[in-house]
């Protein structure tokens, strides 16, 4: 129970990897808010199980990338809370995988309005409100390093921004005591993939790591946990690769 009377705000949490965080998180003791865009059972579910283990959950719903997403989450996390100790910027979004010929103009706008606009402006909003010695953790994309892909370009450009976001608040907030770092998945196996990750496609993207399989929801939930907790207190500014090994050459 590491994170006993902190509480924490994951967005995107009603589903997948944000699922995952937010259940991790409040094992750990953190009162946490769940974010959804529109799901509302998902993110109930989501909540009745973290309470029903125990913890302490609640719900906020924002529909991000469009005007007015990032005070409409933090007027919902207000209703129910005086401070945050914890942001968990993980919602975000694919887009068409697609290489450049296919991409469109609303599309990679799109991309940008949920991927790195969002965020942006939640963690502008998070910071009075942010204690110090508290945390911000995003969840990135190992594909902004190492790993371009070309049918992932607008996305991975996308997410790149969230590399520059990490370093510029890490040297800004380092007076209060607040860090802020980035975890880099890799292909992780969750309902975002749905009908992609199967037969030679499943066993191709599993053999480019050295551990032989693709990561789960949970690898990415407990590293996250570590940066939330105090035994990384000496760690900022960093962007921490949960790829299993695939961006090594």
């Amino acid at each position: 129970m590491i994170l006993t009377g902190k509480t924490a705000l994951v967005t995107g949490a009603s589903r997948g990897i944000g699922r995952a965080i937010a259940t991790r998180l409040a094992r750990e003791g953190a009162r946490v808010a769940v974010h959804y865009g529109g799901n509302q059972a998902a993110a109930k579910d989501t909540v009745t199980a973290i309470e029903a283990a125990g913890g302490q959950a609640f719900a906020v719903q924002a529909k991000l990338g469009a005007p007015g997403d990032a005070e409409a989450l933090w007027a919902g996390f207000d209703a129910h809370a005086d401070g945050v100790d914890i942001l968990v910027n993980n919602a975000g979004i694919l887009g068409g995988q697609t290489e450049i010929d296919g991409v469109t103009r609303n599309g990679f706008e799109r991309l940008f309005a949920v991927n790195a606009t969002a965020p942006f402006f939640i963690t502008k909003l998070a910071l009075p409100r942010l204690r110090d010695g508290g945390r911000i953790i995003t969840v990135g994309t190992m594909l902004t390093r190492g790993a371009a892909m070309p049918r992932a370009l607008d996305y991975a450009m996308s997410k790149a921004a969230l590399d520059v976001l990490t370093t510029a608040l890490a040297k800004q907030l380092g007076p209060r005591g607040i860090t802020v770092n980035i975890v880099a998945p890799g292909v992780i196996d969750t309902d975002m993939h749905q009908g992609r990750l199967v037969g030679e496609a499943l066993a191709w993207l599993s053999s480019q790591t050295p551990l032989g399989r693709l990561g789960t929801p949970e690898d990415v939930a407990d590293t996250v946990a570590f940066l939330a907790s105090d035994d990384s207190r000496y760690v900022t500014g960093h962007r921490l690769d949960v790829s299993g090994g695939t961006t090594m050459s």
